[in-house]
């Protein structure tokens, strides 16, 4: 633990540290899945017939978007999304349909403090519940900590979002607590804090109340020496030195 001149305690240092890259155009490739830049031309179709496939709407509940009625109002959202570099969208392809299922974003990126988030995770009945839908969340860690070297991976949800909730859990992420109201979404009150509240297209519900709150979530963070290895088919965290290390908030809206 590092002291300062007055003898107060100011944490770890971290000598070789430097603002990180902003996340890219990658394309990452696993044995189930493979993420592509968001390209609304590429991959609309794909994607609105996999939404489409969702009995209702209720996926779409705690979500900045949808549910999108028509395809014109979905296209006008996916446009806006492939354009925006924060958040910074991507397709999940399933290898084996060869087809578009779902979206993810890494947003509110913070590449000085080495901090991001995953937002926006929208996945369609075609991907839920699958073998690729854990490798893709995977590949996404594995960019930000191994190639763009971050030190925290954040993930915020409604705190009734339980599905939200219980993937990141299962994803590896510890609980870290929960923060107050700070903005509004069709899911009433109780939303993600700095979450877009704007209209978007192809909405047609009403705002309510709730008494749902921001809940945080973390997992061990990997600094620049850090690294990611394979253990069978599960992806683990390698540490390094106690430097390397810093707990990840992790939030986000999960359609998972």
């Amino acid at each position: 633990m590092t002291v300062n001149q007055y003898g107060q305690p100011i944490g770890d240092a971290l000598p070789d540290w430097s603002a990180r890259p902003r996340p890219g155009d990658v394309v990452l490739t696993g044995q189930h899945c493979r993420l592509e830049p968001l390209d609304a031309d590429r991959h609309g179709r794909d994607l609105y017939e996999a939404y489409a496939t969702a009995p209702d709407g209720r996926d779409w509940t705690y979500m900045t978007g949808g549910p999108f009625l028509c395809r014109d109002g979905f296209d006008a959202y996916l446009r806006a999304a492939a354009q925006s570099p924060d958040p910074k969208h991507y397709a999940i392809i399933n290898l084996a349909l060869g087809k578009a299922v779902a979206t993810f974003s890494l947003m509110r990126i913070d590449p000085a403090n080495g901090v991001i988030e995953v937002g926006n995770v929208a996945f369609s009945p075609l991907l839920k519940q699958k073998t690729a839908a854990t490798e893709a969340q995977f590949l996404l860690m594995g960019y930000v900590f191994g190639d763009l070297g971050y030190r925290r991976y954040e993930w915020k949800c409604d705190s009734l979002n339980a599905p939200s909730r219980k993937a990141a859990e299962r994803l590896g992420f510890s609980f870290e607590g929960i923060s107050g109201r700070r903005s509004s979404t069709r899911a009433g009150l109780g939303t993600l804090p700095g979450s877009r509240s704007s209209t978007r297209n192809g909405l047609s519900s009403k705002r309510h109340s709730s008494s749902g709150w921001p809940l945080t979530i973390s997992m061990p963070g990997i600094g620049r020496q850090g690294g990611w290895r394979t253990s069978g088919r599960r992806w683990q965290p390698r540490r390094k030195s106690p430097s390397s290390c810093c707990a990840a908030t992790t939030y986000c809206n999960s359609l998972m």
